[in-house]
């Protein structure tokens, strides 16, 4: 009996953390804020850190990721779990060859396991997950061309709503993908940016923030 009450003191526990990480998801009204973030100082919300692949820190009221090694993608998220969420940030390329990769994250559990929306600085898009460390699109067999990302150094806006099954992914107010998917349905909402053939892609981004649909 005193085991058996042990467990069920356990389970309550445990069920009372995972509620509890998410309550501002809970209470939220639609529209509201969940989550904040001008890079103006540092939170302690976003990884610091260096080494020989890359480098993610708080620089000059921005958070940037650079990406040293080729074929290498890098992620950053604060420790706040979400169901249903629509993300958004500014991005903007620094530095490094156009054939890059930037946008955000949804739903990751951990490194192994997310949704992404990203976007290249010669015009391509991709909409996709990351499943147990192996890659692949959603709705498209290869990233696609889209006149509404700016090229180059411009800003883009970007959004990544995640919301039932359903993600869409959106630049400077256009859709741009669609497509479903039912294997995440929390976890954390981020930035991502990574390097194809050639290393060096630096990324600025600003003004995150996570809205509840």
């Amino acid at each position: 009996m005193k085991k058996l009450l042990y467990l069920l003191v356990l389970l309550a526990i445990l069920l009372s953390a995972c509620q509890s990480s998410l309550i501002p998801d809970l209470v939220a009204r639609p529209g509201g804020r969940l989550f904040w973030d001008d890079f103006s100082n540092a939170s302690g919300n976003w990884p610091d850190v260096s080494g020989p692949n890359g480098t993610l820190a708080i620089v000059d009221g921005t958070y940037q990721i650079q990406v040293r090694s080729t074929q290498l993608i890098l992620t950053a998220a604060p420790e706040h779990p979400f169901r249903n969420v629509q993300v958004e940030a500014d991005a903007t390329r620094l530095s490094g060859p156009l054939q890059n990769l930037f946008g955000l994250i949804c739903r990751s559990s951990d490194l192994d396991n997310f949704y992404f929306f990203a976007i290249s600085s010669d015009g391509y898009y991709a909409l996709g997950k990351i499943k147990k460390g192996q890659a692949s699109l959603l709705g498209q067999d290869m990233m696609s061309y889209s006149n509404s990302i700016l090229q180059g150094d411009a800003t883009n806006h970007l959004r990544l709503d995640c919301i039932g099954k359903t993600l869409t992914g959106y630049v400077n107010g256009v859709v741009i993908a669609t497509s479903d998917d039912a294997d995440f349905s929390s976890g954390q909402a981020g930035l991502v940016a990574g390097a194809h053939d050639l290393p060096g892609v630096a990324v600025a981004f600003d003004d995150f923030v996570v809205y509840k649909p």
